[in-house]
């Protein structure tokens, strides 16, 4: 064969390996070509599962592609949230950020299975949630104001929530301290049992979800005192803050979307495009708005941002409330 066909032949031949890689490498990039993951740290059917699903159903129609909620509850979001930390950062799994895992956990928990600030890259917020200050119907209480004086009359008030370091815990440590009353944190792992406990008595006062009490607050089976909120929310437009009720706090949950730390920049966009423009539309705003959530998208640099400053409120509030994990 002439030297110059050979030379040609072996130019051919060389490049197949690196088509081949290109054309591999083009394969990996085509994100997403299967289904996500999207960790739920928290119970079926919680505040942050009917966020996420709502809001995930419109991404999944966005991408293309199925987003399936994997619920993992446990030991105040830590279980869950492991499990997005120790995923392989090719953006097929990602997971429900929060007040408890990405801000508190780490005042809250003497060791954790990830770090908060280095395991997890911010994609972005979805919604804000303040909580609703709800008492059994029995209880011969109508006001914020003769709520705290029961409270100082009684010695000690019982408050459930649905693990160390969640907004309902949070907010019952502020409230004991504000207000002066013994506050005795009684933890729960069963959304369903913390209401029930709160409607037979055998705890006082519960500082829940909008969504999670609305139901039971219209049927008259709880008592709706006030909104732990900078403001007062649509489903129950009669309800005060706490500050208008003379209680100055507000303690407010938020719920946003976070992947392991290493993913792609251009998956973290097109997940941070898809958030916002589902956040947008006005179907989602509507339900959300309905569970008593405040719909709020950001950048990926101003839900990192947020949570950095998060995690230093509630430091300064951990150490004064004295709240912990026991």
């Amino acid at each position: 064969m002439p030297p110059a066909k050979l030379l040609g032949r072996r130019l051919v031949l060389s490049s197949v390996p690196s088509l081949m890689a290109a054309g591999m490498a083009k394969a990996q990039t085509a994100w997403p070509s299967r289904p996500i993951r999207f960790i739920n740290p928290g119970p079926a059917g919680g505040s942050g599962d009917v966020v996420a699903r709502i809001v995930m159903d419109r991404v999944s129609a966005l991408l293309g592609q199925p987003i399936i909620i994997d619920n993992r509850p446990g030991a105040g979001t830590n279980i869950g949230m492991a499990v997005v930390a120790q995923s392989a950062p090719d953006g097929y799994t990602i997971g429900l950020g929060s007040i408890a895992a990405n801000a508190v956990n780490k005042w809250i928990y003497p060791t954790l299975p990830f770090d908060p600030d280095r395991d997890f890259a911010a994609v972005s917020l979805m919604v804000l949630m303040p909580n609703i200050m709800v008492i059994p119907a029995s209880l011969p209480v109508n006001t914020v104001a003769e709520f705290i004086a029961y409270g100082k009359k009684r010695g000690s008030i019982d408050f459930g929530s649905v693990g160390a370091g969640s907004s309902q815990h949070l907010a019952g440590a502020q409230f004991g301290m504000v207000a002066g009353i013994d506050m005795q944190h009684v933890p729960y792992t069963n959304s369903g049992q913390l209401n029930t406990d709160l409607m037979e008595g055998r705890t006082q006062v519960l500082f829940q979800s909008v969504s999670a009490v609305a139901e039971m607050v219209r049927a008259g089976r709880m008592r709706a005192l006030a909104v732990t909120g900078t403001e007062r929310v649509s489903v129950f437009p009669e309800l005060p803050t706490l500050v208008e009720s003379g209680v100055n706090i507000t303690s407010t949950g938020w719920f946003g979307v976070v992947t392991p730390a290493g993913v792609p920049e251009p998956i973290l966009d097109a997940l941070q495009k898809a958030t916002a423009t589902a956040l947008a539309d006005e179907g989602v705003r509507a339900k959300l708005v309905g569970l008593g959530a405040m719909p709020r998208s950001s950048t990926r640099a101003e839900f990192a941002a947020f949570m950095q400053s998060e995690t230093l409120k509630y430091r300064d509030v951990i150490k004064a409330s004295g709240a912990s994990s026991n």
